[in-house]
């Protein structure tokens, strides 16, 4: 009788470790499956007008990066140091008009040519094409250095803080 209680008693305290290894079996997948959905999330970060600057200033690069935006602007190539990068579907549409900011003439449209919709280049010392871009009713400001990219209602707003800013510098 004491041989049937020692079995019993084996057979308890195996199934205790089963339990407990496959506590940790399901732990440690748990915790791999979790951080691969956080590098996934990360990876994959919304590209918006507003933040496009930002953007590709993050990518690693010699001696520039550009976006490239061709035909009716529904397809848009990173160009790193010359060669394509990756490409983003769905960013822009043949609405997107760009604009340079002169003290003389105040807002002039950029005219691209050979099929380009929209370009913006970062060179390698980090300076991006001083430009305005007006897409959805919104116009983007790219002639900030260090600040955020700066977003209006209108192009009349844009020029008007361009020109305070202007005179606040003349001053």
């Amino acid at each position: 009788m004491s041989e049937w209680k020692y079995t019993k008693l084996i057979k308890k305290a195996f199934s205790l470790i089963e339990l407990l290894i496959v506590i940790v079996i399901i732990g440690v997948v748990y915790t791999l499956s979790i951080g691969n959905f956080k590098k996934v999330s990360d990876d994959k970060k919304m590209i918006t007008l507003e933040l496009l600057k930002e953007y590709l200033q993050e990518i690693p690069y010699e001696e520039s990066v550009k976006l490239l935006c061709l035909d009716d602007c529904s397809t848009c190539s990173v160009i790193v140091d010359g060669v394509k990068a990756e490409s983003i579907d769905g960013f822009f549409d043949k609405s997107v008009t760009t604009y340079r900011y002169d003290t003389s003439y105040g807002m002039t449209e950029i005219e691209e040519d050979y099929g380009v919709c929209f370009s913006y280049d970062i060179n390698k010392k980090g300076v991006g094409e001083q430009v305005f871009v007006e897409f959805k009713n919104k116009v983007y400001d790219f002639s900030t250095y260090l600040d955020a990219t700066p977003v209006y209602s209108s192009l009349e707003d844009a020029k008007n803080a361009k020109e305070k800013l202007v005179s606040e510098i003349l001053q």
